[in-house]
């Protein structure tokens, strides 16, 4: 059983693509490859729909709200359900929770991108150096991948918050730090399996560089399951800012917070569901248009 496999069987987020190594000049950037899979795959597009809606949700918020989310109007609890004045009714405060659905939009897709990002820019360099570097670097950044991820991932957000408080850049740095090692796996398979191929043979006789051979040579071989397992990565990581919002370390209120609303109102499920069910719904979608996403580019690849 390889990484990949090891990873996938202990239930990580990570691309179960199979790495087909690539000449690195290409015609075509990533971006365009990958807006290309996207067309082309039925899933992919509904997953690009859910995702660009709750994006346009997110830059809109000021203009498309149709109240402050933060504004509480005790006597709109007379009546809290669905109405014509609030679309999908009010929660325990009396908020709009349209308004605050919009507006939380904004927060989670600002947080999970950031900490997505700097994951695989952490677990990209660490993986390059361990897979071309090898020896003692490899055993080390390694060995010290196997002790993050040794620990139960939860209770590892809960010391790092509880030691450092609940804020935006302290789910960040959890999701960079927890998240890096698994990326740096990935990178550092492809890197083992195309570091002594006759291109990168050649950039050394050239006297190109280390970092020139890592970063232009070797890692666009890794583009496929980097891209397929970043986009599964912000579905995970978006249920996990909601998963701390629900225990009551994530942002802090009032601003909006799907699993924060999740949490104020879970103790009156029985007597108005709405104010529950639709937050919660709010957090599905998004991971399901994440991993749409990542499921559709991943057929592309098989298919080639």
């Amino acid at each position: 059983m390889n990484e990949m496999d090891r990873n996938l069987a202990a239930g990580q987020p990570a691309a179960a693509v199979a790495v087909t190594p690539t000449e690195p000049a290409k015609s075509k950037s990533v971006r365009g490859r990958t807006w290309l899979a996207i067309r082309h795959s039925p899933i992919a597009m509904v997953g690009g729909s859910i995702v660009a809606f709750w994006i346009a949700c997110a830059l809109f918020a000021p203009w498309i709200a149709p109240y402050p989310p933060n504004k509480p109007d005790a006597l709109l609890l007379a009546y809290p359900y669905p109405s014509a004045a609030h679309w999908l009714g009010v929660d325990n405060l009396g908020r709009d929770i349209l308004s605050r659905l919009i507006w939380g939009a904004r927060t989670v897709l600002t947080v999970a991108p950031v900490a997505v990002l700097g994951a695989a820019t952490l677990g990209i360099i660490l993986g390059l150096l361990a897979g071309y570097r090898g020896g003692w670097i490899d055993a080390v950044i390694m060995r010290t991948g196997d002790t993050l991820l040794a620990f139960p991932r939860i209770i590892l957000y809960l010391i790092i918050i509880a030691r450092f408080g609940a804020s935006a850049f302290n789910i960040i740095l959890v999701v960079t730090v927890t998240a890096a090692p698994i990326i740096a796996r990935i990178v550092r398979g492809v890197t083992l399996d195309v570091r002594n191929r006759d291109y990168v043979a050649a950039a050394r006789m050239r006297g190109e560089s280390a970092s020139y051979i890592m970063f232009v040579e070797i890692l666009p071989n890794a583009r496929g399951p980097l891209i397929v397992d970043l986009f599964l990565r912000l579905g995970f990581t978006t249920v996990t800012i909601g998963a701390l919002g629900f225990l009551g370390v994530g942002l802090p209120p009032p601003d909006p917070d799907w699993g924060g609303m999740v949490k104020e109102t879970y103790g009156m499920i029985f007597i108005w569901p709405h104010m529950t069910l639709f937050p919660a719904a709010a957090i599905s979608s998004l991971v399901i248009g994440f991993n749409f996403l990542a499921t559709g580019l991943q057929e592309m690849a098989r298919d080639g």
